[in-house]
């Protein structure tokens, strides 16, 4: 799909789409004790949802996501939602058979109560005083959107990196109201590794002066540690061969060093560039409580272990990995395939050739709508 030519007007695409508010008066128990509410949660949806009600799939985004998953804001937009390749007419996620819905999580940026969200209590913004969330928190909000929308079941849930854990916790937290999972690029917990890398990016941006313990609202915010933070976590998305084929040792604007620390090798001035595009949209805050939520995800450690805690799953499962994705490589999805086919589950796992790293759930898309239209039949 060219980007330079692709609109809303294109068959293949959903169109023009506007994101909705879902409001919850009440409070949502949190597993940490706390309470929080009222709570709001940014979505949008696709394609129509059918008289029996049974045709709807929830897709959930990955850590910096948001709602908008696919077509077009408005007529000027430059590039459409962030997984538009997989949502449309005739695409993995047929929005002229399904019903696809997709919500900014809660602790988010997008539209969803987050620390930047005023709290009532104070009518200041939360700040630090948001409560810690966690993936099953996240879920539980979502499924009080569910019922809003009076959908009994999901015919699907998928996701990649922390979408695929989520898609995960609502198989095992509410597994009567989900048909069909579809965990991509993703864990069942994270390794000592992942956690160390959130670990680097919460230092920079709580090391940063701007910070200010998180009340930086309204005055300077915290750019360098947040950019920093980026572009830690953008290197792990990448694989070392993707990273050699597109920057190698080549320099960005000279054909010989500069001999000072300006960033000149190609690859620095990308992550940059990467750093300086994320600040512009999303919350330094954010990125503290949804990395931890993250780290303190852990499927199996209340039932015991991770075959215990599938076994009250009732889904059918397609689980994708990719050969080189190092941050959830694919012996933790091989792991998580054991524990479901022990318990007796239909489970199909594949794991699909590409040089493209984590990122490879955002760019394969061609074997993936082969594999999801076969897998949903």
């Amino acid at each position: 799909m060219a980007l330079d030519t692709y609109s809303y007007t294109d068959p293949l695409c959903v169109g023009l789409v506007q994101t909705q508010y879902f409001h919850h008066d009440g409070t949502l128990p949190l597993e940490s004790g706390q309470q929080l509410g009222p709570l709001t949660l940014a979505y949008e949806t696709y394609g129509t949802l059918n008289a029996a009600r049974d045709n709807a799939i929830l897709i959930l985004h990955a850590l910096s996501g948001d709602a908008h998953v696919a077509g077009f804001h408005t007529p000027d937009d430059r590039k459409p939602g962030w997984w538009d390749v997989m949502v449309g007419p005739g695409k993995a996620f047929d929005t002229t058979r399904y019903f696809v819905l997709c919500a900014n999580i809660i602790g988010g940026c997008m539209g969803s109560t987050g620390p930047k969200c005023v709290n009532p209590a104070t009518g200041e913004p939360y700040a630090m005083a948001f409560p810690i969330i966690t993936i099953g928190d996240m879920v539980n909000a979502q499924r009080l959107l569910m019922d809003a929308l009076d959908i009994p079941r999901w015919y699907a849930v998928t996701g990649g990196s922390m979408g695929g854990m989520q898609a995960l916790q609502w198989a095992t937290a509410y597994p009567e109201r989900v048909a069909h999972c579809i965990p991509i690029a993703t864990t069942h917990r994270l390794s000592a590794m992942s956690i160390g890398f959130n670990a680097v990016g919460r230092a920079a941006i709580m090391s940063d002066p701007h910070w200010q313990e998180g009340h930086y609202y309204g005055g300077e915010l915290p750019t360098n540690g947040l950019a920093v933070a980026r572009m830690v976590a953008h290197i792990t998305y990448l694989s070392e061969a993707s990273m050699h084929q597109k920057f190698g040792r080549q320099l960005r604007h000279a054909e010989d060093y500069a001999w000072n620390f300006d960033p000149e090798f190609s690859v620095e001035t990308y992550l940059h560039y990467q750093g300086d595009e994320f600040v512009k949209r999303f919350d330094a805050n954010s990125y503290l409580y949804i990395t931890k939520a993250m780290d303190y995800f852990d499927l199996g450690a209340v039932a015991g272990t991770l075959t215990n805690a599938m076994a009250v799953a009732q889904a059918r499962f397609l689980v994708m990995s990719y050969t080189s994705d190092w941050l959830f490589p694919t012996a933790q999805a091989r792991e998580l395939v054991r524990a479901l086919r022990f318990n007796g589950l239909d489970v199909s796992f594949v794991e699909i050739e590409s040089p493209s790293g984590h990122d490879a759930f955002l760019l394969e898309h061609e074997e993936m709508t082969k594999l999801i239209r076969g897998f949903l039949g």
